[in-house]
């Protein structure tokens, strides 16, 4: 079994530029949940929010919100150096009501937060968390930030909707903001499941004995980031000023076929990998490859990913 660290070791972020305090938008999601332990264990102070009415980690200051009920926003105190955006609806699901939802709690829950923003004359930066979706993926291309987008699915379609949101808002309230494109994360510093997605879906497979299923050939490239490497670059990038207003893709060290990161699963748990055509709907919002290119974030902010996925899944 997976070792699960008690802590974040690598937030040189911290020793530069102190926060002060936080509001977190989905505190109790894959990506908030990382922050607010890594917050936490900074001694950093933020507030924990979400739609559930109680923390999964039994923060004593969560506030339970909905973000598309400007009501329960003002209960806030929007005085903070950061808001995290990281509360969504996401899938791949193209039904007609998901839409509607997605649309609701993406599109309209950013609005809200947006507005509440702008009524309390806060000077906060907001912090959005974007997708690989957004992208037209290219064969054997590592992407750059503006590279042509499609979306294939309503909630690719949101997140770019959102990114033009907050440029709106920048232009006409001078809400300053960061955006990061995320590609595939993994790991988990939480006791049970040990990632999300694509990998949640290998491992899961593999742990419980079974052969693991993949579309088509399993050729399609992904960059795969763990989530610690996510958190330590958001944070160590956000302080300064040269990231207002700025898009970032957040890269990897791990560049790689749906396929080869399924058979170092298969491999650990002696499982077989079943190759299988793909349906009709998942063909249509298949996107082939997205590599990630974060020249511009090394450029900017040279970082070092401490994590290499074989070694992870070695570990496990």
């Amino acid at each position: 079994m997976l070792a699960l660290p008690n802590r974040f070791p690598y937030f040189y972020f911290f020793k530069r530029k102190q926060m002060q305090k936080a509001i977190i938008f989905g505190a109790n999601g894959y990506l908030g949940r990382h922050l607010a332990k890594a917050l936490k264990a900074s001694n950093i102070a933020f507030i924990p929010t979400g739609r559930a009415a109680k923390s999964i980690d039994n923060y004593g200051n969560y506030v339970q919100v909905d973000i598309c009920k400007p009501e329960t926003l003002a209960q806030l105190d929007f005085n903070v150096d950061y808001i995290f955006v990281f509360a969504a609806i996401t899938g791949t699901s193209t039904k007609i009501t998901d839409y509607i939802a997605m649309k609701s709690v993406n599109e309209l829950g950013l609005l809200t937060i947006l507005q509440q923003h702008q009524q309390s004359n806060s000077i906060a930066k907001i912090i959005f968390s974007s997708t690989r979706l957004v992208y037209k993926g290219q064969s054997n291309v590592f992407l750059k930030e503006n590279d042509q987008q499609e979306a294939l699915t309503p909630y690719a379609q949101t997140k770019i909707n959102g990114e033009q949101l907050l440029a709106f808002y920048q232009e006409h309230a001078g809400i300053n903001y960061t955006i990061f494109r995320i590609c595939v994360p993994y790991g988990n510093a939480f006791d049970g499941a040990y990632s999300y997605g694509t990998t949640g879906f290998f491992l899961s497979k593999a742990q419980n004995g079974e052969n693991i299923s993949i579309y088509g050939k399993g050729n399609q490239k992904r960059t795969f980031t763990h989530v610690e490497d996510i958190i330590n670059v958001i944070l160590a990038t956000i302080p300064h000023t040269k990231s207002n207003n700025q898009i970032y893709n957040i890269g990897g060290n791990d560049h790689l076929s749906l396929k080869e990161v399924a058979e170092m699963v298969a491999h650990k748990f002696n499982v077989k990998l079943d190759f299988v055509s793909f349906p009709e709907q998942a063909a249509k919002i298949e996107s082939g490859d997205t590599i990630f290119d974060d020249l511009k974030l090394q450029f900017d902010f040279p970082y070092t990913y401490q994590h290499h996925i074989k070694k992870w899944i070695d570990s496990i």
